[in-house]
């Protein structure tokens, strides 16, 4: 049965998430079309540019992405802190960066301020609260992400209608066990599908893009291009209410909210990924070694790919070590976390918790979470 977003991504229950979004139909968001023969491979790089640009927007930070031929995942936390810490007027900045505002909130932002009313300010001051509330919310970081690809692509396609597949999936990440399962599962996507062989050539995945960064000079590859921009002619074309606009305020309110344009969008900078840190020192970052992730997704990798399985022998990854995780088991679990699991992900007492807190009998995945992540000596 369908749940409430509400109840699937809640912040008591866990700052991070893997969120997963599919194209409606048999659409091709990149890659070749091997039905109509036509290349859409350009397009990794506008939703890869747009999800590190609302990253530098929203209080949420991106841990791993992976785009394929129609679908995509991202590995998401949430830095409510971080959001709360903002002052009124960054919030406004940072809510008109993405969409239009009202005129009230506008003129709060002009150098027309003092021309307000107290009643004005106070409207403004409720629509900040409401947009801070919303610069922490996958749910708006996803409307906007999927709505920006969906014009782009129609008006290259020159078609109207839904891009999108529907609303998109998400699990929560209980547990660290949970947040390495999933990084690791997003990051060799490509390699599962047989899109590449090493995670280096992994193209539009977070773990090629870090192992990039640490490339010498002039082996780096090529950076990609900024996001294509819709052409002049179809952005003066009516905007279609069905993916440009949302409703704004509550039930009952008629007011609708406008998402900028392309051209508009298109400028703002693309935020670094979230770092690791095995230290804890930094509050917002992946709490493992970045080489010993990597250690992970090789032999991870090397065990999925097909006719390889064994290749590595016994060699254990350190950060498996340190997490109580037999190497054969987290394979199995990453091969099929998205089958195994339901709306979480996590150790058997972490879901067990979480069922009491959403008041249900069962959660999809504890099988699979004492198969992959309870010690045997226990």
């Amino acid at each position: 049965m369908t749940r409430p977003r509400s109840t699937l991504v809640s912040l008591s229950d866990t700052p991070w998430y893997h969120v997963v979004n599919r194209c409606v139909r048999r659409a091709f968001l990149c890659g070749k079309d091997d039905h109509s023969g036509v290349s859409y491979d350009h397009r990794r790089g506008w939703i890869v540019d747009r999800v590190k640009q609302l990253a530098g927007v929203f209080a949420i930070d991106v841990a791993a992405y992976a785009v394929m031929s129609n679908h995509y995942h991202l590995v998401l936390r949430i830095d409510d802190d971080r959001a709360k810490g903002w002052s009124k007027e960054e919030v406004l900045r940072r809510w008109t960066q993405l969409f239009d505002g009202p005129k009230l909130v506008q003129t709060r932002l002009s150098d027309q301020a003092e021309t307000l009313d107290d009643a004005s300010l106070a409207r403004v001051d409720e629509w900040a609260e409401t947009y801070r509330a919303r610069l922490m919310d996958i749910s708006w970081f996803m409307r906007v992400l999927n709505e920006t690809v969906a014009r782009q692509a129609n008006a290259e396609d020159k078609v109207t209608g839904r891009f999108w597949e529907g609303r998109f999936k998400s699990q929560a990440l209980l547990d660290e066990q949970a947040i390495l399962t999933a990084m690791a599962y997003v990051d060799l996507n490509p390699i599962r599908a047989k899109m590449a062989e090493t995670p280096e050539d992994s193209g539009h995945t977070s773990v090629a893009e870090r192992m990039a960064d640490l490339s010498p000079a002039g082996k780096a590859p090529a950076r990609r291009a900024r996001p294509c921009l819709v052409s002049e002619n179809a952005a003066q074309k009516p905007v279609d209410r069905g993916e440009a606009v949302f409703n704004e305020g509550k039930p009952g309110v008629t007011s609708l909210l406008t998402l900028r344009r392309e051209a508009h969008l298109a400028p703002l900078p693309l935020q670094p990924l979230l770092p690791f840190d095995a230290t804890s020192r930094l509050k917002a970052a992946i709490p493992f070694a970045f080489e010993d992730y990597l250690d992970l997704v090789e032999t991870t990798g090397r065990s999925l790919h097909p006719g390889k399985r064994g290749l590595i022998g016994e060699r254990v990854p350190a950060l498996l070590q340190r997490l109580g995780i037999e190497p054969e088991r987290f394979i199995d679990c990453a091969a099929g976390m998205m089958r195994c699991f339901g709306s979480a992900i996590g150790a058997p007492a972490h879901l067990t918790e979480l069922c009491a807190q959403r008041q249900v009998k069962y959660l999809r995945g504890i099988q699979a979470a004492r198969r992959a992540f309870e010690d045997k000596a226990a």
